[in-house]
């Protein structure tokens, strides 16, 4: 990843890798992206209003000091979705999403993920 300082007006600063993975069968399905940053395709199945869903990326790039962030990135209801990483550890973090609207939705939504460095202790 550039340095903020090397970075120049118009170019964005973060990983240079990234990959794509997709859901298998729920949206509490486990995945595996060995990335420093991705697209994560959610599994269709329903989520009722209201609730909300974590499942496990296993990514080998990732320690217990890092920080990701992540973002509803595209397809489904947009507005509808708040999604957050959490409970970073080595080697994998979760995700857990949740549904703002008032009724169910099926939608195979896409989340945008990118691992930040943190420090060592």
């Amino acid at each position: 990843m550039a340095s903020i300082f090397e970075a120049t007006a118009g170019n964005l600063v973060g990983p240079a890798t990234g990959g794509t993975v997709t859901q298998a069968t729920s949206k509490a399905t486990a995945v595996t992206l060995n990335a420093e940053s991705g697209q994560i395709t959610l599994d269709d199945a329903a989520l009722a209003a209201a609730a909300e869903v974590s499942f496990t990326v296993n990514n080998d790039k990732i320690a217990a000091t890092d920080v990701v962030i992540c973002n509803h990135a595209s397809a489904g209801t947009a507005g509808s979705y708040l999604v957050q990483a959490n409970s970073i550890a080595a080697g994998s973090f979760k995700i857990t999403v949740a549904n703002l609207s008032t009724g169910s939705l099926g939608e195979a939504i896409v989340v945008n993920f990118v691992a930040l460095k943190g420090a060592s202790s």
